[in-house]
């Protein structure tokens, strides 16, 4: 079970990284027509929806290696129980919140395959497409935070900690 939820984390930040090297790429598509004096209809939009894609599927990595910012100068000043108590309860709120960011996530996306939603740009896109890939990446949040809750109230969590702080300058 780790090893697919492992892979789970690190297929959605696969996606994220091909998003970015898809918004690269719109982005110098953009500049590249703009220097030869044409125009490729949607290049921004689809430079935002692949932004937003980018940003939310690397959103399960990078909390589960330990890359979010937490705010631990309160914690360090507890005790052993005192602090376990506190991860717990930010774990099932995280996750409370997660279940509920990626439901209303997949219901947006739903609703606009339902309704054909299209962007109001010159471009008009389904807007189903690329608020899947917002829809994934809460899901597969949600399901990291359920993930970390689990580990932590089975005495196996390991929070990883960044090297951030080795950074100062």
């Amino acid at each position: 079970m780790r090893r697919l939820l492992d892979g789970l984390y690190d297929s959605a930040a696969a996606l994220a990284a091909l998003c970015l090297v898809g918004l690269l790429g719109m982005v110098m598509l953009s500049v590249i027509s703009r220097l030869l004096g044409f125009n490729v209809r949607g290049v921004d939009a689809y430079a935002g929806y692949l932004m937003a894609g980018a940003g939310f599927l690397a959103l399960a990595h990078t909390f589960k290696c330990g890359e979010h910012i937490r705010v631990t100068l309160v914690l360090n000043t507890f005790g052993s129980p005192t602090r376990r108590a506190f991860e717990i309860w930010s774990l099932v709120v995280a996750s409370l919140l997660g279940v509920l960011l990626a439901f209303y996530s997949c219901r947006l996306a739903w609703q606009s395959l339902q309704f054909n939603d299209i962007s109001t740009g010159n471009d008009a896109t389904p807007l189903w497409i690329p608020q899947l890939g917002m829809a994934i990446g809460a899901v597969v949040f949600a399901i990291a935070f359920v993930d970390e809750l689990v580990l932590e109230l089975l005495g196996k969590r390991q929070a990883k900690i960044s090297g951030e702080m080795l950074r100062n300058e």
